[in-house]
């Protein structure tokens, strides 16, 4: 703003509203690191504790974003709802893919999925559950 004018000639709030716009994004991001190590330690615990139990991993398959087809994966480890598993390295995985008939012979690549503290989260409503409850049920059931 000029002294002399009294007019804000943009450039002071542009540059204020430019550093608060990188402030809350980079507190963003160090709330969704903390949250994603704190999932990360509850998936390493349900994986110590699914083996300590005797829990058998099984081959872990994708399904196309229809449901209607069925896509190898080359990864191993427990579902915790059918487009949802953690694999026996510790990750989480969504195992939704596009539909390719490609894929149906050679396979899907499926990378780890950012893992959070509640799954679903911001989806229908019932949609979402905490990862802790959906961890706990995998294990009480068994298998």
């Amino acid at each position: 703003m000029s002294v002399r004018s009294g007019v804000d000639d943009g450039r002071g709030w542009q540059e204020r509203r430019r550093l608060a716009v990188e402030a809350h994004g980079a507190a963003l991001a160090r709330a969704r690191a903390v949250e994603e190590e704190r999932a990360a330690a509850l998936i390493a615990g349900f994986v110590t504790q699914a083996r300590g139990r005797g829990l058998a991993a099984t081959a872990l398959t994708a399904r196309s974003y229809a449901g209607r087809g069925r896509y190898r994966t080359g990864l191993r480890g427990w579902y915790l709802r059918p487009d949802l598993a953690v694999g026996e390295d510790g990750n989480l995985y969504l195992l939704a893919v596009p539909a390719s008939l490609r894929a149906r012979l050679t396979g899907v690549v499926v990378p780890p999925y950012p893992p959070r503290l509640v799954i679903g989260e911001g989806g229908r409503d019932g949609d979402s559950i905490p990862l802790e409850v959906l961890l706990r049920r995998r294990l009480d059931a068994g298998g």
